[in-house]
């Protein structure tokens, strides 16, 4: 066994402990003969309504995004059309159990076919099958393993129920697959757990092995002694507590202002240490919606965040059939990576955007806040000009774009004659320059935010800021790097917006150099 081991690390920390592997799915058997399909058709509606209540159960115990992902997956295991297909399949004569794994594979097949975002979301049907099917066969669904002490879960994959679910005994998460913006490393950065995805070797690690995982490098150790074990364990509370320790404003070592913000989807993700929100993902309230939210569901979800939180930014719905809202009803297409999404649902369902605005403005108004709206998705500066003119008749205080679209990012400062800021969404902008999708963990190399060209555009849309006396902004996962940050902020990006356990580090490491030190990283980074 090598004892070294390699992967992305996408969540920071480091943690040792025994590994435990997620327990198989249950196998299913033959095929078995149907005397009556009526009570197979019952007995599939009942598995479907099973793990729809028991995931019910679990968001009613959840807060933040682990809630919004484990209410939307409830919401898939009730989906009328997959009950439909299942109970067909069962009149037509196969038992339960088949029928629910032939429904969910067709299901699963039609994803993934899509390619993109949708097709990482075929791997949760999986999950959902095997709770149904194990449902059905009498069998306990699948879980977290229980075996009493703290452990490092290791896993072909993570479902986002599983992963929502994690206890206090998780030490650290190292899946097989899996890449830098699944759900495991969103919900484990947002948890501050060490998390390794796409780390070749780790299912052949037997159980009990002592691994060590460092969640920034991606790198294990494996078969650590006890006390090599305690060594890692201790350095981990220790830079802990020195980042937690550290307090005040992002500023560089001479000075130099840069303020550090958070990305969150409701209210239950702020937390203290950070200037304010940088990135606050609306969708994230809604993603189990089968109707649109009134608005007055929306003024109250803004208002929550409007009065806990100061210099909230927050952007519209950044939806379409790459990441679906149920209740938007969009058709779908056969490349949405390059479809109907963020603002661009607008040019169909234009009631949407105009109900949000209004429910923003009207939640700015009874909090006395100064609300800062951003549009997902934005392309040409004649969009940013609409976006603004609609925002802004609203009452809307500073009008934003997101720099997702290198068309966006090479007509920066055209677009900054219609808005009042830019905020770069790295992920995206790194997937679109490269025509690299943003979750192959083959193409890993490509979507490296210290990428040359990438950063040649980071340093055009800051340039743009510049001259025209506005702020520019990252918000991708770039943002959180401490090693990433200085050259951010070398390149001209006034702040940064990140994952809540990310803010000590980037402070302390922004803290370690001067600007001119930054700068000159940046001319390094791109040459």
């Amino acid at each position: 066994m090598p004892d070294r081991l390699a992967g992305l690390g996408v969540s920071q920390g480091r943690a040792a402990g025994p590994t435990v592997r997620m327990a198989a799915p249950p196998t299913l058997p033959p095929p078995r003969p149907v005397a009556d399909p009526a009570a197979e058709a019952s007995a599939v509606a009942g598995a479907l309504a099973a793990v729809a209540a028991d995931l019910t159960r679990r968001a009613a115990g959840a807060s933040g995004e682990a809630a919004d992902i484990l209410e939307a997956l409830a919401m898939i295991a009730d989906d009328p059309m997959l009950l439909e297909d299942a109970e067909g399949r069962a009149r037509e004569g196969m038992d339960a159990a088949h029928a629910l794994d032939a429904a969910f594979a067709q299901h699963r097949d039609a994803l993934a076919a899509l390619g993109g975002y949708l097709a990482e979301r075929a791997a949760d049907l999986d999950d959902l099958k095997h709770r149904a099917v194990a449902f059905a066969l009498g069998l306990p669904m699948p879980g977290l393993p229980s075996p009493g002490h703290p452990y490092v879960l290791v896993a072909e994959d993570l479902s986002p129920a599983d992963t929502a679910g994690l206890g206090p005994d998780v030490l650290a998460l190292v899946t097989e697959r899996g890449g830098p913006t699944s759900h495991t490393a969103i919900l484990a950065r947002g948890r501050g757990l060490p998390a390794v995805v796409a780390c070749a070797g780790i299912m052949d690690v037997p159980d009990g092995t002592v691994v060590g995982v460092d969640g920034a490098t991606g790198e294990l150790a494996v078969g650590l002694t006890e006390e090599a074990a305690a060594e890692v364990r201790e350095a981990d509370r220790a830079e802990r507590a020195r980042l937690a320790a550290g307090r005040g404003p992002g500023r560089t070592a001479d000075g130099h202002p840069v303020k550090l913000l958070l990305n969150i989807g409701s209210a239950a993700d702020l937390r203290p240490g950070a200037e304010g929100v940088g990135l606050f993902r609306t969708e994230f309230l809604f993603l189990d919606r089968a109707t649109a939210p009134s608005f007055e569901e929306q003024v109250a979800a803004y208002a929550e965040v409007f009065a806990q939180a100061e210099n909230v930014i927050v952007r519209t719905l950044d939806a379409g059939t790459d990441k679906p809202l149920p209740f938007l009803g969009l058709p779908g297409e056969p490349n949405p990576a390059l479809g109907v999404r963020g603002l661009r649902v607008d040019r169909l369902l234009p009631d949407v955007l105009d109900t949000q605005l209004d429910a923003i403005a009207e939640a700015a108004r009874k909090t006395g806040a100064e609300a800062w709206v951003m549009a997902p998705m934005v392309t040409t500066a004649a969009e940013a000009g609409e976006f603004a003119r609609r925002a802004r008749a609203r009452g809307v205080a500073r009008v934003g774009a997101m720099i997702e679209v290198p068309a966006a990012a090479l007509r920066a400062g055209r677009l900054l004659r219609e808005v009042d800021f830019l905020s770069i969404g790295t992920n995206d902008l790194a997937q679109y320059t490269f025509a690299a999708d943003r979750q192959h963990p083959a193409l890993a190399d490509l979507l490296d935010p210290r990428q040359p060209a990438l950063l040649e555009l980071i340093a055009m849309c800051a340039e743009a800021g510049q001259e025209a006396g506005k702020p520019v902004g990252v918000c991708g996962e770039a943002a959180g790097d401490p090693v990433l940050a200085p050259l951010l902020v070398g390149l001209g990006v006034t702040s940064l917006s990140m994952a809540p356990v990310c803010v000590p580090s980037v402070r302390e490491a922004l803290a370690a150099l001067t600007l001119a030190e930054c700068r000159e990283r940046a001319m390094t980074a791109l040459a």
